[in-house]
């Protein structure tokens, strides 16, 4: 390992991470090898990262100290924020806080930072358009992350800024998945409209950012935006629905009614959801899907995607 370039992951047992500690282990021609940042090192998902050939090392985000630590001889680190574990858009940006000044203290040379846009500088905290939420945003789980690139630009971080798309994997875990309707037909149901959602493999983001390190440096100080393929809210219930043999439908709702749906985030993600839908060009403009694939040459469509994972979507009766 000592002549490979260290690359340290947050959220190595997560999507994002996960998928380029994977890429990494995958590629030992390439010149890099991995170190898995993981608050439990003993967990289950961190012994299968050491059996499989990562170096496995406890840090915390909220403790700026253990992440130097945990950074020390690293050449490079991709970082992530996990904002659905807590709700607090306060303390996702004051873990990015602490990423990047562990970044600059350890004297990285390239950090990939997974970020979003910063939605209020569409939609103004005055803007009546959406509800303001928590006081001082409009989709917290995107501006706080959006807030944050100034905060590595300031410490000088030779900094990447990937935006990254709507996980298709959300339909297994996050429970988005055909739901059976009154008239017994399953539907998804999205407040988009007729607008494209770009989407993207969770696994293909990691690659993606593999891609990055594998450039070089030319994209320090850059944004690159990825997604797998863009598609509207019909054309996700048809794929879905020829991958699981079934009849799915696309229910488009008012955001104003998702907002209102009995789960924990809702008013974030109706408001994240209009947000796609109402920036068409600013959000789907940068995610051409073609720039994911000139970093991640097995990037995969969303036919690709249901090929592989179509039976791990539950429904839900």
């Amino acid at each position: 390992m000592s002549d490979r370039k260290i690359i340290a992951v947050v959220g190595a047992t997560g999507a994002q991470g996960g998928g380029l500690v994977r890429a990494v282990l995958d590629d030992p021609e390439a010149g890099f090898a991995v170190r898995a940042l993981t608050r439990n090192p003993d967990s289950d998902k961190a012994k299968a990262l050491s059996a499989a050939g990562a170096e496995v090392v406890a840090a915390d985000l909220d403790d700026e100290a253990s992440l130097v630590e945990a950074l020390d001889g690293a050449f490079g680190a991709f970082f992530v924020t996990n904002f659905w574990e807590h709700f607090s858009p306060e303390k996702e940006t004051g873990q990015a806080a602490n990423l990047a000044r562990a970044a600059k203290k350890a004297g990285l040379k390239h950090v990939i930072w997974s970020t979003l846009e910063d939605t209020r500088l569409w939609v103004p905290l005055e803007d009546d358009r959406m509800p303001t939420l928590m006081g001082s945003y409009k989709v917290p789980h995107f501006d706080a992350k959006g807030a944050a690139d100034e905060i590595f630009r300031r410490e000088g971080v030779p900094t990447t800024f990937l935006l990254t798309s709507f996980y298709w994997d959300n339909l297994i875990h996050f429970g988005m998945g055909p739901a059976k309707g009154p008239d017994g037909r399953y539907g998804i149901t999205l407040p988009m409209g007729d607008g494209k959602l770009p989407g993207i493999a969770a696994e293909d983001i990691g690659r993606s950012a593999f891609g990055i390190f594998k450039r070089g440096d030319d994209l320090i100080g850059e944004t690159v935006a990825i997604s797998g393929e863009q598609l509207t809210g019909e054309e996700m219930a048809a794929a879905i629905g020829g991958a699981m043999g079934l009849e799915v439908v696309y229910n488009s709702v008012d955001p104003e009614l998702y907002r209102g749906f009995d789960f924990p985030g809702a008013e974030d993600l109706g408001n994240m959801f209009q947000f796609k839908r109402d920036f068409q060009e600013a959000f789907c403009g940068p995610r051409d899907p073609d720039i994911a694939r000139s970093l991640n040459p097995r990037l995969q469509s969303f036919a690709d995607w249901l090929e592989v994972n179509a039976d791990r979507i539950p429904l839900q009766d």
